[in-house]
């Protein structure tokens, strides 16, 4: 079950897909899909999963037109790892952010999928504010897909469109 909800923003190159069902991943490979099959450069960035490599294996087939990265080094999800272990993951985490960044400085991408990255906010790896800041980086050109199951009032009101995903039966 998708729901749309109108943002506030004009910025119709945020596109959010959020809520606790499943498919939000899903929903934005297929976006990615579509850019891709109409000749446009797709990268798609993934935070706060576990390596299930199977999982994007036809995904991969897709390039160069459709990248995908993983920062991330652990096996496991993210809730699963010790003190230690999480703020390891933290640092690759702002690496996989430095490279978002990059992505849309350089603009060498049509559509760049965040994968996860509401997350990053939910669990105060980075802050709301962060995440509006590293949306607004570069020219404006490349549209941006941002999943995870909650979305801040903020980042909603800066998607120019955004999907509840939630089970209904």
């Amino acid at each position: 079950f998708v729901q749309a909800l109108e943002g506030e923003s004009m910025d119709h190159q945020i596109i959010s897909y959020f809520g606790a069902g499943h498919g939000k991943t899903s929903a934005a490979i297929g976006y990615g899909i579509q850019v891709a099959s109409k000749g446009g450069r797709v990268i798609m960035i993934e935070f706060l999963k576990s390596r299930d490599e199977n999982e994007l294996d036809f995904v991969k087939r897709l390039e160069p037109e459709f990248r995908v990265f993983r920062f991330q080094k652990s096996d496991r999800f993210y809730d699963e790892l010790t003190e230690e272990e999480k703020e390891e993951e933290r640092e690759n985490m702002q690496n996989g952010l430095h490279y978002a960044r990059k992505v849309l400085l350089t603009g060498e991408s049509d559509l760049l999928i965040l994968d996860e990255v509401l997350g990053l906010v939910s669990e105060g790896i980075i802050t709301e504010e962060e995440l509006r800041r590293l949306l607004e980086t570069g020219m404006g050109n490349t549209e941006k897909i941002l999943t995870g199951q909650k979305i801040t009032d903020g980042i909603l009101a800066v998607s120019g469109r955004a999907y509840e995903i939630r089970c209904a039966k």
